[in-house]
């Protein structure tokens, strides 16, 4: 990993939310609900949780324009961070 990869890895690690999001969205694509359900954390909280990660670039959503059932995946890099997550 090159140098600003690295401090995104460190970014997300130090947040159990940030890494089991990244987790969830590992294998395939995902709306909200189900990174919710499959990493455990609160609807109430997923939405922020997507926005760090969108921020960071290691996820982006492919339909932006829906207003529901936006559907979540992990770029390159978030592939990569994810590999490497423990």
């Amino acid at each position: 990993m090159d140098d600003e990869t690295l401090k995104v890895f460190a970014y997300i690690s130090i947040s159990s939310y940030r890494t089991r999001a990244l987790k969830a969205l590992e294998h395939e694509d995902k709306t909200p609900t189900h990174i919710a359900k499959d990493s455990n954390i609160r609807m109430s909280h997923i939405s922020n949780v997507l926005k760090e990660l969108k921020d960071c670039g290691v996820v982006e959503c492919i339909n932006e324009q829906e207003r529901k059932n936006r559907i979540y995946r992990l770029t390159p890099i978030g592939r990569d961070i994810a590999n490497n997550l423990d």
